[in-house]
């Protein structure tokens, strides 16, 4: 540094004045470091996002090149390893996508509005102590391993339901969506309730006012108030259903099905690249290189799940 400059610089200034200078040249240094750290924080999520992508696609390469993309997209047979009568395979992925959105709407019936429930009774009923006991109580369900929700549903849920439903299979969709709806229970209900209490307390006092009574107040006022928020929880717990792999791998069995009876034994996307993974193709075979293009195809249906659900969250939010 130019120490002549510096000096001229700070000609005719007092101490104090000097000194608050160099406070403000190195807060503006910090927060260029700052900015620049947080910067490279976002581009390494974007590059990993990218990277990923261009990982899948171009092990997905090969299998285009000997299946049409519109049999693969639309073919009704999914029979990758075993050949059939006439000695072919057949790489049509319908059957583990409706296997997947199959699970996934089950649960979904179950978690949301069960978690809009839970949300709105932490966020508007419960009393303080309770609301201690039953935070965690859901934070512990968050935390249990998906293999153990596997095997509850294929031991404990499955045989209860076989009760019910005589014609229920071992390996069957219900099962494994109804524990999935429990395991993505926590996330959808504290997601739903930190959007609940970002209300302003203004309009829920003004609701007070005109004579609403608390459940009026809860469903008329904070859930459509807060309705991005729980649009975003809805997303956010479809797609961690739509990515669970241990849970229908054990409990939901390995036959694609291109049905919507959630008694049958189904394949999900996820379950079928668990199960190649194991080693039952050969490496670099099309068979292998297949578990790049379901995993691409799930890619991409993850991230149009998200893109809708940020388009209806910027359609619908509200801002205070």
């Amino acid at each position: 540094m130019d120490n002549t400059a510096t000096d001229r610089s700070v000609v005719g200034m007092t101490p104090a004045a000097i000194a608050h200078a160099r406070l403000r040249r190195r807060k503006a240094i910090e927060g260029k470091v700052v900015q620049v750290l947080f910067f490279s924080c976002a581009l390494v999520s974007v590059l990993t996002t990218l990277g990923i992508f261009i990982g899948l696609a171009v092990q997905a390469v090969p299998v285009f090149q000997d299946v049409n993309p519109i049999d693969f997209l639309f073919g009704t047979t999914w029979q990758p390893i075993i050949k059939d009568v006439d000695g072919n395979n057949h790489f049509g992925v319908l059957p583990l996508v409706s296997g997947t959105f199959l699970v996934a709407a089950i649960s979904a019936l179950v978690a949301i509005p069960a978690g809009v429930g839970v949300a709105i009774f932490l966020s508007e009923y419960a009393p303080d102590k309770m609301r201690r006991v039953i935070k965690p109580a859901l934070e512990v369900l968050a935390g249990i391993p998906t293999v153990v929700y596997g095997y509850f549903a294929l031991t404990f849920i499955t045989p209860q339901l076989q009760h019910i439903i005589p014609d229920l299979r071992i390996f069957n969709a219900l099962s494994a969506g109804l524990i999935m709806g429990l395991m993505i229970l926590p996330m959808v209900s504290s997601l739903t309730e930190d959007a609940m209490l970002a209300v302003p307390r203004s309009l829920k006092e003004a609701a007070y006012a005109l004579g609403a009574t608390k459940l009026e107040v809860a469903t008329r006022v904070v859930v459509p108030a807060a309705l991005s928020g729980i649009v975003t929880a809805f997303i956010v717990g479809i797609s961690r259903a739509i990515g669970e792999t241990m849970l229908v791998t054990i409990a939901a069995g390995a036959t694609p099905n291109l049905t919507l009876n959630p008694t049958e034994s189904i394949q999900t996307m996820t379950a079928y690249i668990a199960q190649i993974g194991l080693g039952e193709a050969a490496h670099g075979s099309i068979e292998f290189n297949a578990i790049f293009a379901v995993g691409l195809l799930l890619f991409i249906l993850t991230l149009g799940l998200n893109i809708v659900g940020n388009l209806v969250v910027d359609r619908w939010r509200e801002k205070y």
